[in-house]
């Protein structure tokens, strides 16, 4: 085990120090697009003004003979666009690929500066991440990286999970997480080939009716998505970085998309993944508190004083721990707000 005065120490001669915390900042959506495809290339600068971040995807989605397009288009992309107060990320080819390597030298080496954070596909536990951590390390120090890169692991696979809590503590570099139910339904034998959301066969019933066993019986669609969700926030609650849900398939689906992307954001995500400009919208109001909640948050904090005690408000007791609950979403509204006027105007800040 590394001893705990090391670990904030650069892992090689002349990178940068570590983070000591991971800056918050709004995430609510990671926006793809394949930087190979020259009309979302021309569409750049436009998305980045919408969205919290803006990832350039080197993997899965980039058919092979085009992986060394997508690179380059990706490199004129951090040279040529401002992306303002939008965080600019990365996700690279999966680290048994034969990408990976160049995908990192090329990219930290040609806009390693510009780069916020780099996406890890198919993390299958916490030696992948000390592999990246030491490399990069390396290209930093190499080219003369200024800030240390961050890390995001993609959990998509049954050994990701299975090592979900060690993949989040392992390095100063770790940013999040975020689900990827696709690869994981596939890694676990799951019967199911949708891209996240529900599945009409997982389901739970009524009992028969004791009186009338014709009586029709009551179904409700369950969350496939539930216990892995929920571990994953756990671990990067427990570690100080930040969890986010992956993507929802169904385009088209706006309903079931929101439905999905708010039982994330309840749970504790701070963000999903936006697949298509309608997804933006989505994600946007969803990962943005509700102005009524946040108006009832302040109401509390300020009932509550110094926070300690107990007060009545509308019926309801409020406590210490309905303050932190509060403060949670106060913090978020006026982080959202110091980015998004609309927003501002909304909670009143």
């Amino acid at each position: 085990m590394k001893h705990p005065r090391d670990f904030f120490k650069p892992l090689a001669i002349g990178a940068p120090e570590p983070l000591r915390e991971i800056p918050v900042r709004p995430s609510r959506m990671i926006h793809f697009f394949d930087p190979s495809n020259t009309k979302m290339v021309a569409k750049v600068p436009e998305i980045a003004a919408k969205v919290d971040i803006l990832l350039g995807n080197l993997e899965d989605a980039v058919a092979s003979d085009k992986k060394l397009a997508a690179r380059e288009g990706l490199v004129q992309v951090g040279k040529t666009v401002d992306f303002g107060q939008t965080q600019f990320w990365t996700r690279v080819n999966s680290l048994d690929s034969p990408w990976v390597l160049d995908d990192l030298i090329r990219l930290i080496g040609e806009i390693g500066d510009k780069l916020d954070v780099v996406m890890i596909p198919k993390v299958q536990g916490p030696w992948d991440i000390h592999y990246v951590d030491q490399i990069l390390a390396q290209l930093e120090a190499k080219h003369g990286v200024k800030k240390p890169l961050m890390v995001h692991a993609l959990l998509e696979t049954a050994s990701g999970v299975n090592h979900v809590e060690e993949i989040a503590a392992a390095s100063p570099r770790m940013q999040g997480m975020s689900l990827g139910p696709a690869d994981l339904a596939a890694s676990r034998r799951m019967k199911t080939t949708r891209v996240g959301g529900g599945h009409p066969g997982y389901l739970v019933r009524t009992d028969p009716d004791p009186q009338n066993a014709e009586t029709p019986r009551t179904t409700a669609q369950q969350d496939l998505w539930h216990y892995t969700m929920a571990r994953m926030v756990d671990a990067c609650a427990a570690n100080g970085i930040l969890p986010f849900y992956g993507p929802f398939g169904d385009i088209a689906d706006l309903v079931g998309c929101e439905d999905q992307f708010r039982n994330a954001f309840l749970m504790g995500c701070v963000g999903a993944w936006s697949l298509h400009p309608n997804q933006i919208a989505i994600a946007r109001k969803v990962f943005s508190p509700d102005p009524a909640d946040v108006a009832w948050a302040r109401r509390v904090v300020d009932a509550m004083g110094d926070g300690t005690g107990a007060v009545m408000l509308d019926g309801k007791m409020q406590d210490d721990a309905t303050v932190k609950q509060c403060k949670v979403m106060l913090d978020l509204a006026r982080l959202i707000a110091a980015r998004d006027p609309e927003m501002k105007a909304a909670y009143g800040f």
